[in-house]
């Protein structure tokens, strides 16, 4: 199969768009040892859209496909997969682990590859930094409370028990105010645009689901 530059349509041009944002998210997730690259595929001479650490191929937005990028989209379009890991090197000769995975678009063709690229000379006590916070980045961001719930009620169960213990916990709020303070709490958590949630947490709490709402009312006007 000759490979061809395909003319993106306005959705594949926004649906690839949409990754860009991805590629500064996997970045900050994973740290400075990943080069994380986004190409589409109307122009090979400056495939490159977007690219985060591009220091460790020396490569920036503009650039042209790579033979290895070229390889893999013609894989993937014959033999309908859409992803592949496999080590390789930079011009320099250094190490990396590599993968390609196919972006589709409208009717499922292939309209861009977003690309990983470990540099395996990253240090270990650089990739464990990553994982580590920082003491500023520490106070800065709290641990986080995270449900991983089965279904939804144990996720509205889950997340009105933690709001609960911190409310009872904080002795400057009395205990008339204590159910307030508890809706307030998941009405800033989000909980209330699950469907039904008001009157699963009233009966959770033992008020009527007019309270409720007379608490939702009031602190959403504040």
């Amino acid at each position: 199969m000759k490979l061809q530059e395909i003319q993106l349509t306005l959705v594949e041009q926004q649906i690839l768009n949409s990754y860009c944002s991805i590629l500064e998210g996997l970045a900050d997730y994973l740290g400075s040892g990943y080069e994380i690259v986004l190409h589409r595929l109307d122009n090979f001479e400056h495939s490159v859209i977007n690219i985060v650490h591009g220091e460790y191929t020396g490569r920036q937005i503009g650039a042209p496909i790579t033979n290895k990028a070229l390889e893999m989209l013609k894989k993937f379009n014959e033999n309908g997969i859409s992803s592949e890991t496999y080590y390789s090197a930079n011009s320099k000769g250094e190490p990396l682990k590599s993968t390609t995975i196919a972006i589709r678009g409208e009717n499922g063709r292939i309209i861009g590859l977003l690309c990983m690229n470990y540099y395996m000379n990253t240090s270990f006590s650089e990739f464990i930094n990553n994982f580590i916070p920082s003491q500023s980045t520490a106070i800065e961001n709290l641990p986080v409370t995270e449900t991983f719930a089965s279904n939804v009620d144990d996720m509205i169960l889950s997340t009105l028990e933690h709001a609960r213990r911190q409310v009872y916990q904080d002795m400057s709020i009395l205990s008339s105010n204590k159910n307030k303070a508890i809706i307030n709490l998941l009405y800033d958590k989000g909980i209330f645009q699950i469907k039904d949630a008001v009157p699963k947490v009233a009966d959770l709490l033992g008020i009527s689901k007019n309270t409720v709402y007379l608490h939702l009312r009031n602190y959403s006007n504040t």
